[in-house]
């Protein structure tokens, strides 16, 4: 590897949940304000991811109290807390630009629904003649 990947690999970030466009997230982002820190959350649609590696980005859209949100995300940004994925979304396009300006069911996406695998009961080995290992003869 060449030293500026040795170096990128180093800053990336390694508890990062997989999630894709269509999936609602919520971002925990670090505000600071003079000297004081908070952390802020920011909740919304993915609709779009670009990038690889260390510049690897994301836009989360958001249609709130009246006005229309979106905000571009380093992925792998120290300002980044956390990503939690509230919803899996269910999508036929890499990018959902045609969600901007949309509120209501309008913006909604289907949601993805995992099927759950099923439980496969173990059978217990019949029991067998008690073995002679157990009786010794003298």
């Amino acid at each position: 590897m060449s030293i500026i990947e040795e170096i990128e690999q180093e800053h990336l970030k390694k508890d990062l949940p997989s999630f894709c466009v269509g999936d609602t997230v919520r971002v925990h982002i670090r505000i600071i304000e003079g000297n004081k820190e908070r952390i802020q959350v920011f909740e919304g649609i993915v609709i779009g991811k670009q990038g690889s590696g260390l510049s690897e980005a994301f836009c989360v859209y958001r249609h709130a109290y009246g006005s229309s949100m979106e905000k571009l995300f380093l992925l792998h940004s120290p300002k980044i807390q956390k990503i939690e994925v509230v919803r899996a979304g269910k999508t036929k396009r890499a990018k959902l630009y045609h969600l901007r300006g949309k509120k209501g069911k309008k913006a909604k996406v289907k949601e993805r629904l995992f099927k759950k695998p099923v439980k496969q009961v173990k059978e217990e080995p019949k029991e067998t003649a008690p073995s002679e290992e157990t009786s010794s003869e003298s």
